[in-house]
C-alpha cells in the first residue's frame, strides 16, 4: 500500500489512517490474494477519505477486513437474485483444452462473435467434446497465434519461467501498477466543497464506458462514496447479465452508439460536465471514434481519463484482447497454481484477483488523479492493465501453505451479504469492504439494465 499510494504523488501521512484486520490465506491459493484484495480495497477507501479531508477537512479512519476484501473480490460468484442462483457466467464451451503438443490453451467464449470466431477457426460445432477433438490438431501456440491473429481471445498456459522470458514480460516490468501521467494542461480544478453533498465524491460527475468486471468493478466504487457515475453502454456491444446485475449497483446506465454522429455528439455533452472519463475499449478502439485521451482531454481540458486495457498499450502485446482468466493463463499464474497442488492442468485463482485489483486501481487511480488535479492543475490519463496487475500479484510473493485453506463456509460468509431492491429483482450482494469511519460506503441507487436512463446528467 505504502509502494502504490506514495508512487501517486500523494503522502504517506494518510496512511496512518488505515486498520487492516485479518491474515492469510482467507481463499486457497499459493497467492497472496488476500493481500491483493485488502490492499486495493483499502487503497480506493483511503483516496476517498483523503478527497474527504480535503473538502471538509474531517479525518476518516479506513477499516479493511481480509476476509471481507477477499469475498468482495468474489462477488459474482456469491449474488443471487430473489434468493436464487443467478445466470450462469460461463459459455459451455469457455475453458481449458489440451492441444495435440500436450499443451493447453484456455479459450473465452462468453461473447458470441467471440465463440463463434473459435469455432470458425477449429471448423467444428458448439459442443465441447467436439471443440476437444479438433484442438488435438493444433500446438497450443499455434493456436493461439492464429486465433489472435483473428481477433480472438485465447491464451496458451505458460509456466512463470516461460512467461519471465517473454519479451512483452520485460515491456510490463518496466511500467508503473498504476500509471498517472499529464497529459494537458488546465487550472487547477478544487474538489467540489462539502456543502455539494454529504460523501467524500459528492458532486464529482463519472463516465463509465466499461464491460465485464474490472472497469465496472472501479466505476461502482466511486459511486460507494458518492460519484454520480454514468455507465455508458451501446446497443451494439453484447454484455454478460449477471456482471450488469453485479457492477450496476449505485450507477445510472445509459446507452449511446459510437458509431453514429447523434452518439458521439451525445457523449461530447456528458463529457462536457464530467470530470472523470473511464474506458476499457481495447487500446485504439476509441481513438476512431473521436474519444481517445488527448482528443478528450483538447475538448475537456482538466479530465481525468482512465484506460483500463488486458495487456497494456506498449510492447509485443500491446493491444492483444484478453480477460482476466487468460491473462492468469499466458503469465504464468495458472501454472504456478498447478505446479502447487501437484497437477498438470492449469489451475485458476480463487477470484478473478486480476479483474478486482485492477478495477480498485481504476477507482485509486482516478481520486490520486483528481487529488493532483486539484493541487497542479492539468489533464491527466490514468492506465492500468491485468497483466501489470498479475505481475504485481506475483511480486506479493508466495504461501507455502496457501492450499490448507479451506473454503470459506455459509457462516462466515453470511454476515458479509446484504439484500437490495434492482432492476432485476432482489439482489443478495456481498457489501463494500472498505469502511470508512464517518462516511460509510453506500449504492443509492439499484442496478439497472442499461438502457434504463437517458444519457443526461441529472440535475
Amino acid at each position: 500500500m505504502h509502494d502504490l499510494w506514495r508512487a501517486a504523488g500523494l503522502s504517506s501521512r494518510a496512511l496512518e489512517r488505515v486498520r487492516l484486520t485479518g491474515g492469510e490465506p482467507v481463499l486457497p491459493s499459493s497467492f497472496r490474494v488476500g493481500a491483493a484484495a485488502q490492499a486495493s480495497i483499502a487503497l480506493t477507501g483511503l483516496a476517498a477519505s483523503e478527497i474527504d479531508r480535503l473538502r471538509s477537512g474531517r479525518e476518516q479512519t479506513v477499516s479493511v477486513d481480509m476476509l471481507h476484501a477477499a469475498l468482495e473480490f468474489r462477488s459474482e460468484r456469491l449474488l443471487r437474485i430473489d434468493g436464487g442462483d443467478a445466470p450462469e457466467l460461463w459459455d459451455p464451451i469457455a475453458g481449458v483444452y489440451q492441444c495435440g503438443d500436450g499443451r493447453w490453451v484456455r479459450i473465452h467464449t462468453n461473447f458470441e462473435h467471440h465463440r463463434d470466431g473459435v469455432l470458425k477457426i477449429l471448423n467444428c460445432p458448439n459442443d465441447r467434446e467436439a471443440v476437444a477433438a479438433a484442438l488435438k490438431a493444433w500446438t497450443a501456440e499455434g493456436f493461439e497465434t492464429e486465433a489472435t491473429a483473428k481477433n480472438m481471445v485465447v491464451a496458451m498456459m505458460r509456466s512463470p519461467e516461460e512467461w519471465a522470458a517473454h519479451p512483452h514480460a520485460a515491456v510490463l516490468a518496466g511500467q508503473s501498477v498504476i500509471s498517472i501521467e499529464k497529459i494537458g494542461e488546465a487550472g487547477p480544478t478544487p474538489v467540489p466543497p462539502a456543502g455539494s453533498g454529504d460523501r467524500p465524491l459528492s458532486g464529482l460527475r463519472v463516465l463509465d464506458l466499461t464491460r465485464i468486471i474490472a472497469g465496472p468493478t472501479g466505476g461502482r466504487a466511486l459511486a460507494a462514496h458518492g460519484a454520480t457515475v454514468m455507465r455508458i453502454g451501446s446497443p451494439n456491444l453484447p454484455v454478460v447479465p449477471v456482471l450488469v446485475m453485479e457492477t450496476g449497483r449505485g450507477k445510472l446506465a445509459a446507452n449511446l452508439d459510437l458509431d453514429t454522429s447523434a452518439g458521439k455528439a451525445g457523449l461530447d455533452r456528458l463529457l462536457g460536465d464530467a470530470d472523470v472519463f473511464i474506458q476499457g475499449y481495447r487500446p485504439g478502439g476509441l481513438a476512431d471514434r473521436g474519444f481517445a485521451s488527448a482528443q478528450v482531454a483538447e475538448r475537456k481540458p482538466g479530465i481525468v481519463y482512465v484506460s483500463l486495457s488486458a495487456y497494456g498499450e506498449d510492447g509485443p502485446w500491446g493491444g492483444k484482447r484478453g480477460f482476466d482468466s487468460l491473462v492468469q493463463t499466458a503469465t504464468g499464474i495458472n501454472a504456478a497454481e498447478a505446479t502447487a497442488v501437484g497437477s498438470t492442468q492449469p489451475k485458476a485463482l480463487p477470484c478473478q484477483a486480476l479483474d478486482h485489483a485492477s478495477g480498485y486501481f481504476v477507482a485509486f487511480g482516478a481520486m490520486a488523479a483528481l487529488m493532483r488535479r486539484a493541487r497542479e492543475g492539468g489533464s491527466w490519463h490514468v492506465k492500468i492493465s491485468l497483466a501489470r496487475t498479475g505481475q504485481w500479484l506475483r511480486e506479493l510473493g508466495r504461501l507455502e501453505d496457501g492450499f490448507s485453506c479451506p473454503e470459506p463456509s455459509e457462516d462466515q460468509i453470511r454476515p458479509f451479504l446484504t439484500v437490495s431492491d434492482s432492476g432485476f429483482g432482489a439482489l443478495t450482494h456481498v457489501t463494500h469492504a472498505g469502511q470508512l469511519s464517518q462516511t460509510p460506503p453506500r449504492w443509492d441507487l439499484p442496478a439497472v439494465p442499461i438502457g434504463t436512463h437517458a444519457p443526461v446528467w441529472p440535475d
